[in-house]
């Protein structure tokens, strides 16, 4: 390509991940809203047999909206942020566009494999790690591609700076590589001892040190996967859709490797009143509460890159997604850490607070900036305008009205379900039996079911929005340099 040329953008795979986004995202929180609506009413578990169960159905909403939305967001996001920030096209390199698009197949048969091995109740039981062993060798495959693609466009990039953006997608991918790879050492049952099926598998590790692993990688899957590729993008599309600087680039790369240090640590916070050795557990609340800091550091970053232009809200319905979006992200992370507190840990643990923590920070945090980067880039990738405005601010304020709805009932549960769990009378028994706690919650569970379903709603508004957007959207004479144009 000439020098001073217009660089020709591929956005044949960011067009794929996208719709893996939007697909996978309709079948893990549909699943999540049928879960919601049969805690509160358990005669709903027994609709479809074995594959209608609560149990059966759990993994499917956690690996779905976790591995199957998030991380297509996250690569959609990577393709179309990767490009344009290191000033280099897909299309000049057949080699990487062949990585890209081995890349999005493999991951999309990966994810639907997912689906019907944890349909039929093929699972290893680990949290968030569900996956038989052959899914885990396909998932290394296309985890590696991921990776040459990363490295490889950093390679032939012309902007030789790299963004505080591709940072953070370089440690998400290494970090999750290294997580993965240890916590899924398994080895097939057949092979082991003898009986049972070659596609079930045993765990390498056993007792205190296979929870130690888990949770390890557990914690880390949410920091790797939920946080720092998510970070990625707000740094990329908060300052382009509002055409503002980002506020401190020294405070990016503080919190940068301020997050990287402390994240990997505070894994043994999920440990605590257990049998993993106590310095552990107190090394694991420790880190989570320094953890508030970077973890501010990059929220209060992308909101004082608003400072003096907060008039944005009220006109650019994407800045209101990603501004709470920051905001949701510091109640997360401030909420979690004083989880990890040992006292507070004592009425928390195995509660509906749990729950009720991780959806604000999922459903506010990522699932607000993964629709947020796609209607960002909707118009880039389309050549057309957003469909409908109207329909943006109408998801907009219904889904947080549900996130709003579902923290807070599962707060008040939670709190109410460890008060009833540790009340004892004069004589040291239990004042509550197991099924005083589960009659009494039963109000916040339909709360929290309702608040899920808003949420749902939302989410079908976005991809019609979005489907309209790419099929019947005002064809732009020129591609948008800042704010996204929309219909009214």
């Amino acid at each position: 390509m000439q020098n001073g040329a217009k660089i020709e953008y591929d956005y044949s795979i960011v067009k794929a991940f996208t719709f893996a986004t939007i697909l996978f995202g309709i079948i893990g929180m549909t699943i999540g809203v049928v879960l919601a609506f049969q805690l509160a009413f358990p005669s709903l578990n027994n609709l479809a047999g074995e594959y209608g169960t609560f149990s059966r159905l759990r993994p499917l909403h956690t690996n779905g909206v976790a591995f199957g939305f998030t991380l297509s967001g996250i690569f959609a996001s990577w393709y179309y942020i990767g490009q344009r920030v290191l000033k280099v096209s897909l299309k000049e390199s057949p080699f990487l566009m062949g990585v890209a698009k081995l890349h999005f197949w493999l991951y999309f048969i990966t994810i639907l494999l997912a689906v019907v091995t944890l349909f039929m109740g093929i699972t290893t039981s680990k949290e968030y790690a569900e996956l038989e062993w052959p899914l885990d060798i396909l998932v290394v495959v296309w985890w590696v591609l991921y990776g040459v693609s990363i490295f490889g466009l950093i390679g032939i990039r012309r902007e030789r700076t790299l963004y505080i953006s591709i940072w953070y997608f370089i440690a998400g991918f290494i970090a999750v590589a290294m997580l993965y790879l240890f916590n899924n050492m398994e080895v097939p049952t057949k092979l082991y001892s003898g009986y049972g099926s070659w596609i079930h598998s045993v765990s390498m590790y056993s007792g205190t040190n296979d929870a130690l692993v888990q949770w390890w990688y557990g914690h880390n899957a949410v920091g790797f996967v939920f946080t720092v590729p998510i970070i990625a993008m707000i740094y990329y599309f908060l300052p382009k859709e509002s055409g503002q600087n980002v506020y401190s680039y020294k405070l990016s790369i503080l919190a940068f490797w301020g997050l990287l240090f402390v994240y990997l640590w505070a894994g043994g916070h999920h440990l605590i009143y257990s049998t993993v050795p106590d310095w552990m557990q107190t090394m694991g609340s420790v880190m989570s509460v320094v953890l508030i800091l970077p973890s501010w550091g990059s929220a209060i970053n992308m909101l004082l890159t608003m400072k003096g232009e907060w008039q944005q809200l009220q006109t650019n319905t994407l800045i209101k997604f990603m501004v709470l979006a920051s905001t949701f992200y510091m109640l997360s992370t401030i909420e979690g850490p004083i989880q990890s507190i040992k006292s507070v840990n004592a009425i928390a643990h195995f509660t509906d607070w749990i729950p009720g923590h991780v959806h604000d920070g999922v459903l506010g945090w990522v699932v607000f900036m993964i629709m947020a980067a796609l209607f960002h880039m909707a118009p880039r990738i389309y050549g057309r305008e957003i469909y409908s405005k109207s329909l943006m601010e109408t998801q907009f304020w219904l889904q947080t009205t549900g996130i709003v709805l579902y923290f807070t009932s599962m707060w008040i549960a939670g709190i109410t379900q460890g008060m009833m769990w540790r009340a004892y009378d004069e004589y040291g028994s239990l004042v509550y039996s197991f099924i005083d706690t589960v009659t009494v919650l039963q109000p916040y569970y339909t709360i929290r079911a309702v608040g899920g379903l808003m949420y749902l709603i939302g989410f079908f508004m976005f991809a019609y929005n979005m489907y309209k957007t790419a099929t019947a959207g005002r064809v732009l004479d020129k591609e948008p340099a800042n704010a996204t144009p929309v219909a009214a």
